[in-house]
C-alpha cells in the first residue's frame, strides 16, 4: 500500500489560513445576526448584582423576605439578632446543626459573606402573622399551658432552670447582641428544636448553655412551654431588646460581643 505523502510546510500554512478565514466568517455572521436581532433576543434582562436578589434563593424555604415558610417548620429569619444568625450559619458549616440543604448552601462561604448574609436578615423588621386559630380538639390543656408559662416567665429554681425570658428578653423577643426571640414561632418547630438539643442533635459553641438548660426539662415541660410560647402574640414593638444589666444566669458561647470576637 503506497503511503500518501505527508503535506508540506506550505500546504500546513495555508490549511491554518483557511481555518482561520472560516472562523472569521463565522464570527462575522454571528455578529450581524445578533446585531440584526431584536433587543430582547440580543441580551438577557440585567439582574442587579446585589445581596437582596442573590438571597431571594433564601426564601424558597424561608419565606419571601425571611417572614417564615407555611409549613411551620422553616423559621423565620427576618428580624433576628445578626450575632444569632451569624451563629446559626457557623453552626450549619461547622457540623454543630445537621440539615443537608443548609450545610450545601453554606459549607463553601467565607465568614465575612456569612456576616454580612446574618447582618442583611436582621435589619427587616416585617409583621408577624397572628398565631392560628386551633379548633378546640386541638387547643393544648390549660394546665399544659400553665406549665409552661410558668418555665417561660419564671423557670424552676428547685431544678436550676432558668426562665426563658431571663436570656430572651423580658418581652420574650430576643436580646442583642445575640439571643432570639421566642415568639411567632410555630409549636412543631419549638418541640423539633428543644428535641434537637436534648438529643445532641443541635449544638453551639461551649459552653452552651442551651444544651445545658434543655438536659434539666423534661419531655412535658419541652410540650408545656413550646404550646405557650407559639399561642402568645407578638407584641407591636417585635426588636431584640437591648442587652438586659443583670447577668445572665448561664456563660454562653454563642453570645457575641459588638464585634467579631466571642464573648467567654
Amino acid at each position: 500500500m503506497t503511503s500518501l505523502p505527508k503535506p508540506s510546510c506550505q500546504a500546513r500554512v495555508t490549511g491554518a489560513a483557511v481555518s482561520a478565514a472560516l472562523s472569521i466568517a463565522l464570527f462575522a455572521a454571528v455578529g450581524a445576526a445578533l446585531l440584526s436581532a431584536p433587543a430582547s433576543q440580543a441580551a438577557p434582562a440585567r439582574i442587579p448584582d446585589t445581596l437582596a436578589h442573590r438571597l431571594q434563593a433564601c426564601s424558597v424555604c424561608h419565606g419571601k423576605d425571611g417572614q417564615a415558610a407555611p409549613d411551620g417548620y422553616r423559621p423565620r429569619i427576618a428580624g433576628k439578632p445578626a450575632g444569632y444568625l451569624y451563629h446559626q450559619l457557623l453552626n450549619f458549616r461547622d457540623g454543630r446543626r445537621h440539615y443537608g440543604p443548609m450545610v450545601a448552601l453554606v459549607d463553601a462561604l467565607p465568614e465575612p459573606y456569612l456576616r454580612e448574609i446574618a447582618e442583611h436578615y436582621a435589619t427587616l423588621y416585617l409583621p408577624y402573622a397572628a398565631p392560628p386559630a386551633l379548633p378546640p380538639a386541638a387547643r393544648p390543656p390549660a394546665e399544659l399551658l400553665a406549665r409552661g408559662r410558668a418555665l417561660a416567665l419564671e423557670g424552676d429554681k428547685a431544678r436550676n432552670i432558668p426562665a426563658c425570658r431571663s436570656c430572651h428578653g423580658q418581652v420574650l423577643t430576643g436580646s442583642l447582641p445575640a439571643t432570639p426571640g421566642l415568639l411567632g414561632l410555630p409549636r412543631d418547630y419549638l418541640m423539633g428544636q428543644l428535641g434537637a438539643w436534648h438529643t445532641g442533635q443541635r449544638r453551639a459553641l461551649a459552653p452552651d448553655c442551651m444544651a445545658e438548660i434543655v438536659q434539666r426539662l423534661a419531655p412535658g415541660d419541652i410540650s408545656a412551654v413550646s404550646a405557650w410560647l407559639s399561642s402568645q402574640p407578638v407584641p407591636a414593638d417585635a426588636h431584640p431588646q437591648p442587652p438586659g444589666r443583670d447577668a445572665a444566669p448561664l456563660r454562653c458561647g454563642s453570645v457575641v460581643d459588638t464585634g467579631a470576637g466571642v464573648q467567654r
